[in-house]
């Protein structure tokens, strides 16, 4: 009962995008499934892989997936296998004892594949650099296609990174 009562005095709390948020989101995700379709004839599937992150992009990432960026609109589908996946979206520093789990998704991922290192540390370390547990950015271990920055990146970054992601390769 407490916490149906906490629930009850909190009400709804998450709000809805600025109009000018929204509109760009609409501008982003049409140009998106038009390069989706192109590219593919389907729908993008993304395995996404934390190779030692803090989870700030994880959040990130699990927001275009809401119900308020609803990435499955524009044809962005996200999958537990690398097996079925067209893209490969690797989060944080690549961590010793990651390197191989990430190599094996890596070569388990039918080809042509696509790579995005998403945020700082992603792209190059970060914060956490290379040190005694950390081997660095994804390009380590992996080659990379698009570098998304920020820590961690906006939602609205997270799609314009994949859209040129699609676009490029």
């Amino acid at each position: 009962m407490k916490i149906l009562n906490q629930i009850l005095r909190t009400g709804i709390v998450t709000e809805a995008l600025p109009p000018e948020v929204e509109e760009e989101i609409k501008s982003v995700g049409a140009k998106l499934e038009e390069a989706i379709r192109r590219r593919f004839s389907r729908s993008l599937t993304i395995r996404q892989v934390d190779a030692g992150s803090c989870n700030g992009c994880e959040l990130e990432i699990h927001a275009i997936n809401n119900p308020i960026y609803n990435c499955e609109r524009f044809g962005i589908h996200f999958t537990a296998s690398p097996r079925f996946a067209d893209m490969l979206l690797v989060t944080g520093p690549v961590t010793r004892n990651m390197e191989i789990a990430l190599r094996r998704t890596y070569d388990s991922t039918p080809t042509p594949k696509l790579v995005v290192a998403v945020g700082d540390c992603g792209c190059n370390g970060g914060i956490f650099g290379e040190t005694y547990a950390s081997l660095g950015g994804i390009d380590k271990v992996i080659p990379v296609d698009v570098y998304i920055s920020g820590c961690p990146p906006t939602p609205i970054a997270l799609l314009h990174g994949i859209l040129k992601t699609v676009e490029e390769k």
